[in-house]
Order: structure tokens, then C-alpha cells, then sequence
């Protein structure tokens, strides 16, 4: 999404780099509902980096705090075709091979992953201004039904945001 002030982006790298060291210092192990949205996280846009990462979280805690969606992070991340991570295509193993990439990315040490848990325990911390208070986010190339006629939000990476409810 186009930044109209870098005092944001400024603002959300301060507090990430307080949120790291805390959670370095303590040594934090994930609890099952962090370690699902760190997984989702890694699924849907570790390709869009940082930014990308951050966004789709964003949309996690939106969807987590709406009346219209599952009062847990857990619940919003596991709700039935919201999250192609999640998503069991019958016809396809690439999502299956997927879930293991990201899992196996999990027990690492990387960038992306140590930052995919770093939002996940600090979800409740994000600032979902970020994106707008989107709700919904799809790829720059996909068209769904529920984008007809909708202007996204913005643009981060390859994915675009909406917020519908």
C-alpha cells in the first residue's frame, strides 16, 4: 500500500524491533493458536516479505476483533475456505507439499519464520491501519466473485486488500 507518511512505517519497524527483542529475551515458545497463525502467515505471503507478512497478519487480527468472524486467532486462521494454507484441495498435492515447506520452515531458524512468530505472538500488538482494516485480501491476478465491482484497499506484494464488512 502506498505510505502517504513514513512516520507509520517508522512507527511499526520501532515497535517490531521491541516486540523481536522482547520475545528473544524471553524465549518465548509458540502456544498451538500462535504456531497456527505463524503458519498462516508463512503460507499466504512469505513471498511478499516483511511488508506482505505483516499485512496478512494484520488481516488476521482484523477478522479475530470483528463480530462477523471467529472470536480467536485459531478460529479465524481454521475457518473453512478463508485461507488457501489451509485450504484441502482434493484434486492437488501443491497445498499438501506447502504445509510441510512451511512446517519444516518453522523448526528453522530463518528470517521469515522468526518473523512469522514474532507476529504471531504479538498479534493482539499489530496496527491494523496498516492495510486500512481490511478483512480480505486475494492475489493481484485472482478476480473472485467478491471482488467484482470492489476498488482493493491497497496493494502489497502480489496480494490486494478489501475491507467487506
Amino acid at each position: 500500500m502506498a505510505n502517504t507518511s513514513g512516520s507509520i512505517m517508522k512507527t511499526i519497524f520501532l515497535i517490531l524491533i521491541y516486540m523481536f527483542v522482547a520475545s528473544s529475551i524471553l524465549g518465548q515458545e509458540l502456544t498451538k493458536e500462535q504456531n497456527i497463525v505463524a503458519q498462516t502467515i508463512l503460507g499466504e505471503a512469505r513471498g511478499d516479505g516483511k511488508r506482505g507478512m505483516y499485512a496478512v497478519a494484520c488481516v488476521i487480527l482484523e477478522r479475530k476483533l470483528s463480530k462477523h468472524w471467529a472470536n480467536t486467532a485459531q478460529g479465524v486462521c481454521l475457518q473453512k475456505s478463508q485461507f488457501d494454507y489451509w485450504t484441502q484441495h482434493s484434486r492437488v498435492k501443491w497445498d499438501d507439499q506447502n504445509r510441510a515447506n512451511v512446517r519444516h520452515l518453522l523448526q528453522g531458524n530463518s528470517e521469515s519464520a522468526k518473523y512469522a512468530k514474532l507476529l504471531a505472538i504479538n498479534l493482539t500488538k499489530l496496527d491494523r491501519s496498516f492495510v486500512k482494516y481490511a478483512d480480505h485480501y486475494c492475489t493481484t491476478d485472482t478476480h473472485n466473485y467478491w471482488t467484482k465491482g470492489r476498488k482493493p484497499l491497497g496493494v502489497i506484494g502480489q496480494h490486494k486488500f478489501y475491507k467487506l464488512r
